[in-house]
């Protein structure tokens, strides 16, 4: 069984928030929980972002020229089966 606390927010947070939940046809601890892996998600891709942005010019080119020829390759191949 799932354990159970409560959080301590002023009641037209909660109000807010209850109302998000039921226009959205889930429960406040649903809508609690998708809110937190919005976040966690969120954060993953402003990392990403950081990381890309970081990315020496030089391993840039290298992948894209490996991802070309990739897909180059994906084209030729779906060309043959049709």
């Amino acid at each position: 069984m799932t354990m159970l606390t409560t959080i301590k927010v002023p009641a037209q947070v909660r109000d807010r928030l209850k109302a998000q939940a039921g226009e959205a046809g889930i429960t406040l601890g649903q809508y609690l929980a998708d809110l937190a892996a919005r976040g966690e998600r969120e954060e993953r891709f402003r990392r990403l972002k950081s990381q890309i942005a970081a990315t020496r010019p030089a391993d840039r080119a290298s992948w894209e020229q490996e991802t070309s020829a990739w897909e180059r390759a994906e084209l030729g191949d779906a060309a043959r089966h049709d």
